[in-house]
């Protein structure tokens, strides 16, 4: 994968993990939505919990996405 297309998706991951934490996502995201758009764990997810595995979540991909542009062999996208 590219650099700028490692950027890219990055750049429009962090604005899904953004919206859930700061623009009201989890919110909305409560309940049966959390299922299909987080896992099947998180049906039952308040909004802090679902904020909480968020922010675990921008965590890591922000460590993962500086190791890939170090690190070439390290981008992938799952």
């Amino acid at each position: 994968m590219s650099l700028a297309a490692w950027i890219a998706l990055f750049l429009l991951s962090s604005l899904w993990w953004k919206w859930i934490l700061s623009w009201g996502g989890a919110d909305w995201l409560e309940g049966f939505k959390a299922w299909f758009s987080l896992g099947w764990f998180s049906w039952a997810w308040n909004a802090e919990q679902i904020r909480l595995y968020a922010l675990l979540c921008w965590l890591f991909e922000g460590i993962w996405f500086v190791i890939g542009v170090f690190f070439p062999d390290a981008r992938f996208s799952v």
